[in-house]
């Protein structure tokens, strides 16, 4: 058999990057903390999303520990509706703030929960909508949308994984009360180690840089936030006046730099990697694999490759193919597929079971995913397909 060489994602850091790092490094004293630098970051991000505000932290996960935490200042305890086909911090960030995650089945073709059950969960203990965005797919619908605008529920939105994918030619990220993202080196684009929180609230984004940096005061940008809590607490000094219990999740001038390079090259990446995609599914069986996705406006850093039928035989064929040709592949698709198998739920009391989560069960036992990235060629995706057809 042909090897590919296939590995699951390469180092998207490129000399460019490396080169501005040098340059910036071989200043006199450079600033190398926190600093303007972040803060350009963050005001164009906010410009390429289409947003109001944006707080970068130090991962995807302390945006989604921040914006968990923030959710119960502003709205109490209760429960988040969540998917169980999410990376782990979506889940462990509700648990630490002391919510009570709800979980609904995905959509077999965006691969985020299903908005009909989505709709079906909200209760009055409902407290937010914490949707994913999985693997580049639009999680969104405009029945799911139009209906937490009519219950006030807040959206928030996981997109880590779907820099640029699109709902209605709007950039997912830009609907919710939150969303985060994650600028980890293997997804679309990254600072290294990173991640970001947008928002258009106004108290929420103040609240957040409070959080981001230990629950200070200072950090806030609002002059009358600050006064209420210095007038409030006379006795402490004003540089140190915590009012939330938090931690440092700060990023560096050094991430920054890194994200500055790389986001003006998101787009034209995410041109090519929509491209590749098409070809692709186009390439699949499909009696054997299902390709009825849910593309338009996808921006997918991931092949999702999903056999139709439940088949433990040709599942293990398939890992023996992909393997025997040098493909590197994940199971189970985000976060290793159902999250309700995982041992860190298995304490909490009153969970569904795994199996009754049918749609994402079947992802995690008979689903993976390949890299997809700019640098590759039509040659090497007709190569997958080949091998793929082989089945």
């Amino acid at each position: 058999m042909t090897n590919i060489s296939w590995p699951l994602m390469y180092n998207n850091i490129t000399r460019t990057d490396l080169d501005k790092v040098i340059e910036y490094l071989n200043q006199d004293n450079p600033k190398l903390t926190h600093g303007p630098l972040v803060m350009q970051f963050e005001r164009e991000w906010s410009e390429w999303l289409g947003v109001k505000h944006s707080v970068m932290v130090n991962s995807g996960s302390s945006a989604n520990d921040l914006t968990m935490i923030a959710l119960r200042e502003t709205y109490g305890p209760g429960e988040v509706i969540v998917p169980p086909l999410t990376w782990v911090s979506d889940i462990s960030s509700v648990l630490r703030a002391d919510l009570k995650p709800v979980f609904v089945d995905i959509d077999p073709h965006s691969l985020a929960m299903d908005s009909k059950r989505i709709i079906e969960a909200i209760t009055p203990n409902t407290r937010a909508v914490f949707l994913t965005h999985v693997l580049g797919y639009n999680g969104l619908t405009e029945e799911l949308l139009k209906e937490l605008k009519t219950r006030n529920i807040p959206l928030i939105e996981d997109v880590c994984e779907s820099h640029g994918a699109t709902h209605n030619n709007q950039k997912v990220g830009s609907f919710g009360w939150a969303s985060n993202f994650s600028f980890y080196y293997a997804h679309h684009m990254t600072t290294i180690e990173g991640g970001m929180i947008s928002t258009d609230d106004d108290d929420l984004y103040d609240m957040l840089r409070m959080l981001r940096s230990h629950g200070m005061v200072r950090e806030s940008l609002n002059s009358e936030t600050k006064k209420n809590y210095i007038e409030k607490y006379p006795d402490l000094n004003p540089d140190f006046i915590f009012a939330f219990p938090s931690h440092n999740m700060r990023s560096t001038e050094l991430n920054a730099l890194i994200g500055l390079e790389q986001l003006k090259r998101l787009d034209r990446n995410n041109l090519a990697r929509t491209k590749n995609l098409k070809q692709f599914l186009d390439s699949l069986d499909s009696k054997v694999f299902q390709t009825e996705f849910k593309v338009e406006g996808s921006s997918n850093y991931a092949f999702t490759l999903v056999l139709r039928e439940p088949d433990f035989v040709l599942r293990d064929k398939v890992e023996d193919l992909l393997k025997g040709a040098g493909i590197e592949f994940r199971r189970g698709l985000s976060g290793g597929g159902n999250q309700l198998r995982q041992p860190y739920l298995q304490s909490q009391s009153g969970l569904p079971s795994p199996e009754s989560m049918k749609v994402t069960d079947h992802i995690h036992h008979y689903a993976w995913y390949v890299g997809n990235y700019p640098e590759l060629k039509q040659s090497q995706i007709e190569l997958l397909g080949q091998v793929l057809r082989k089945i």
